[in-house]
């Protein structure tokens, strides 16, 4: 009788080391076709720049900066950089600052030698005379880049399967209207959501807060347990739709030493004053809030 049961445990003992070991190897597969798939779609975000840079150790955990451009591009245009935000991340102060600069910012285009818009330097000089300007513009080193097609927030969006944000301004954007709120959006929905500029009293300040709106809610999104099955058409949307210069190995390291900074991120704001030049609308930043906005970025990282 001992001898039956004895069996009878033995072949459950088997038959339970095989589920395990299919679930292992399935969970195996699973997670090397999910690396593949992001190992893919970093390498289709990489687009090396010629321009000379700092070498970062992100292993001391040294501090850095990244400027985020998001650029209307289309087939045949270059497009402009119509959201600017420079991020200096600190992981030894546990923070990150983001300062929007808005697109109309009268400055020096450097490459050029003369005044415009800040947003024309990419129009004139890509990235690298985007990174140069704005370097110039807050006296800080830009070390890396990160620029998103902004017709690929549909794409994007539609990726994670729509997503939630928190609309704090009634108003009407071609044929959406957005109610004030919580709402939900899709890729249509959520473009026209961030182009909308005119209606809003902030002007530039309350698109670039949609924006980073919709950024957080893809992040959110793509980040919870429902989206492990679309994993494809996400990474398939960014590599599409995202370019930087930051290696995947520095993406590892970064997520590695400096993720408790993400916790902490503290939205910073240029104050400039509307001005007609020639015809032409500008926002004029004082001398004074220019340098009251670069001792604070470069004391955030320690320079």
């Amino acid at each position: 009788m001992r001898a039956d049961r004895t069996k009878q445990k033995n072949k459950w003992l088997r038959i339970t080391g095989i589920i395990v070991l299919l679930l292992a190897v399935s969970l195996g597969a699973y997670l090397f076709t999910v690396y593949k798939s992001l190992t893919s779609a970093v390498e289709t975000m990489q687009e090396p720049i010629e321009r000379e840079t700092r070498p970062i150790k992100f292993d001391n955990r040294e501090p850095f900066t990244v400027l985020m451009l998001g650029v209307d591009e289309r087939e045949g245009d270059r497009g402009r950089s119509d959201t600017i935000i420079a991020l200096t991340v600190n992981p030894e102060k546990n923070s990150i600052k983001m300062l929007s600069i808005p697109r109309d910012t009268r400055t020096e285009i450097v490459g050029r030698g003369t005044e415009d818009k800040i947003n024309h330097a990419y129009a004139f000089g890509g990235v690298e005379m985007s990174m140069d300007t704005v370097e110039n513009f807050l006296d800080i080193p830009i070390d890396y880049y990160l620029k998103m097609n902004m017709e690929g927030f549909q794409e994007i969006v539609d990726a994670v399967g729509g997503i939630t944000v928190n609309n704090d301004l009634e108003f009407t954007e071609g044929s959406f209207h957005f109610a004030k709120g919580n709402i939900e959006l899709n890729g249509r929905e959520a473009l026209a959501y961030v182009r909308m500029r005119k209606q809003d009293p902030e002007g530039d300040f309350g698109r670039q807060k949609r924006q980073r709106q919709i950024i957080q809610g893809i992040i959110k999104k793509g980040a919870s347990v429902g989206s492990l099955t679309k994993f494809d058409d996400i990474f398939a949307a960014l590599g599409n739709n995202v370019k930087t210069n930051i290696s995947f190995e520095d993406m590892v390291d970064i997520q590695s030493n400096y993720k408790s900074a993400a916790g902490n991120i503290e939205q910073m704001r240029i104050e400039s004053a509307g001005t007609t030049i020639g015809g032409i609308y500008y926002g004029v930043v004082s001398s004074e809030e220019q340098q009251r906005v670069q001792n604070e970025l470069k004391t955030h990282l320690g320079i």
